[in-house]
């Protein structure tokens, strides 16, 4: 299968060599080709230039992308779009004035979502998760990290890694699956932390990498859920099995989770709603990229990233929807996009950036993903008629997308 796109307003996104991270100022630079074409074979991005030099093509298909735009799809590296139902009650609650940790202490939050989904069959609940897993993809996301952690018993927790497989392979979306060992602690081990602990590493991690899915174990590292002792013996447990840690961290409270993550080489820092000056210092030199997740601030009405800080230290950051349902239960990555210039600070170009090649990084994916690269695969969006792509994040409530491409087909 061969696919042309033509007149392309702007290409947005080019890279010659291929770009895997970008960090500090470099975040705000956005390679651009105005006026040019794309020529793909199979699932992969073969040339691209001006159209000027668009000649010798011999395409199945060819689209006019006349006065529309071409990027990368998004890469979105955190979501947890494999649950149960919903918690639209609870969404009332906090506009009667009950807190996240209210709602959570009088049985709702994570805990509601685990009950939900151990009564759910497999195969429901794998219908439920295409259903929001295709919406997320006509939006224009074509990577998507799907975490667990809405299981909270071995078996509950297996189920969920099947269904993320079942997504796999029944998309053709790049899905990223990570294990999140511990999201809170279940009602029957309140007074005994410890041994819930010891279920974890003893028995839910081994079993878990039996199945060979999940890529990366990720722990909340929070207070009222698993503190720093707490999460370094679960990501110790997990890289034992070979999965590379991630962390909830920083979302309500500063515990020392970031410079944890950097002790143990997590892939990602995500959240980041609290941040001080030893997190930035801790960052700096490692290879992990912090993950700004402004849906959830939006909707529990808590503090945003600063992610001006972060840059401006000269530190890479990522975007992403925390799409969930009781913090931040959408899967919109152009509306992230937008938040992240409107509350985070970032410019056009930076948001962009954060949200396809570094948000792929946060997947572990940059080498294949997340730029318009000879050799990467074509996961591409083609947006309606614009003039640039700042109106990309400026027109907050209007989508962008008129065509997707996933691994080299148009959907």
């Amino acid at each position: 299968m061969s696919l042309l796109i033509t007149n392309i307003k702007q290409l947005i996104q080019v890279h010659e060599h291929n770009t895997t991270i970008l960090k500090g100022s470099d975040m705000k630079n956005l390679p651009v080709i105005e006026n040019a074409y794309l020529y793909i074979e199979n699932d992969t991005i073969i040339e691209y230039g001006n159209m000027t030099d668009c000649e010798g093509f011999d395409a199945e298909t060819t689209i006019d992308a006349t006065g529309k735009l071409v990027l990368p799809s998004w890469c979105d590296s955190h979501t947890h779009i494999v649950y149960a139902g919903d918690r639209t009650s609870e969404f009332v609650d906090r506009i009667n004035g009950l807190s996240y940790a209210d709602i959570a202490h009088k049985g709702g939050g994570i805990l509601n979502s685990a009950k939900k989904l151990q009564d759910t069959s497999e195969d429901e609940l794998y219908e439920q998760s295409l259903k929001r897993l295709n919406e997320l993809i006509a939006m224009g996301t074509g990577a998507v990290e799907i975490k667990t952690g809405y299981g909270l018993t071995v078996d509950a927790e297996l189920k969920m890694l099947k269904v993320i497989k079942r997504l796999k392979q029944a998309s053709l979306a790049k899905i990223i699956p990570t294990l999140l060992a511990a999201h809170a602690i279940p009602e029957a081990y309140k007074s005994n932390k410890q041994d819930y602990i010891n279920y974890i590493t003893e028995e839910l991690i081994p079993k878990a990498a039996e199945l060979n899915i999940a890529n990366y174990v990720d722990v909340f590292c929070e207070e009222g859920y698993f503190d720093i002792k707490d999460t370094d013996a679960i990501l110790e447990a997990g890289k034992t099995y070979n999965l590379q840690p991630k962390i909830h961290v920083n979302q309500f409270n500063i515990l020392g989770g970031i410079a944890l993550g950097v002790k143990h080489n997590a892939l990602s820092v995500d959240h980041l709603e609290e941040i001080n000056d030893e997190d930035i210092e801790a960052l700096k030199g490692s290879d992990t990229i912090a993950v700004a997740l402004p849906g959830c601030s939006y909707f529990l009405s808590i503090p945003y990233t600063q992610a001006r800080k972060i840059i401006d230290a000269g530190l890479p950051l990522a975007i992403a929807t925390d799409y969930n349902p009781g913090s931040s239960p959408s899967g919109n990555m152009n509306f992230i996009v937008s938040a992240a210039c409107v509350k985070l600070k970032l410019t056009p170009e930076e948001a962009i950036n954060a949200a396809t090649v570094n948000g792929a990084y946060a997947m572990g994916i940059s080498n294949m993903y997340g730029s318009i690269t000879r050799g990467k695969k074509a996961n591409l969006i083609i947006t309606k008629a614009m003039n640039h792509y700042s109106e990309i994040p400026y027109a907050f409530a209007h989508n962008p997308i008129e065509q997707v491409i996933v691994n080299g087909q148009l959907l």
